[in-house]
């Protein structure tokens, strides 16, 4: 099982980035998926992810309404669009699979991380 993320990047506020995540050694349909971030000194926390409770998508408080979480099954791939980014959105962005507990951290898959800074 491998999570490769990309599309990270430096944007100003009010900026949009699309970040991507191919997976491989897996179908996205086995496991639930998510979208984590941590920024400098913080810890981990829960940005988007897949319910198994209610076979809903969880979205934080602080990105409902501008992020959008998204897969493309064809590519095996699972997206994270960021719209009207802020400096606070700032952290490394991790994709996550088979996590049982959204939005808590319990995945048994990482990948990477990707690098996302919004200046001011």
């Amino acid at each position: 099982v491998q999570l490769v993320e990309s599309g990270g990047g430096l944007v100003h506020a009010g900026g949009s980035l699309r970040l991507s995540c191919a997976a491989s050694g897996f179908a996205l349909d086995d496991y639930p998926l998510g979208w984590f971030r941590q920024a400098p000194g913080k810890e981990r926390e829960g940005v988007s992810c897949e319910r198994i409770i209610d076979d809903s998508t969880y979205y934080a408080n602080f990105v409902r309404g501008r992020f959008t979480m998204y897969s493309d099954k064809a590519k095996n791939t699972v997206y994270l669009e960021l719209n009207r980014l802020k400096p606070e959105d700032t952290a490394i962005y991790y994709c996550a699979a088979g996590g049982y507990s959204c939005p808590g951290d319990d995945s048994a898959y990482w990948g990477q991380g990707t690098q996302v800074t919004v200046s001011s």
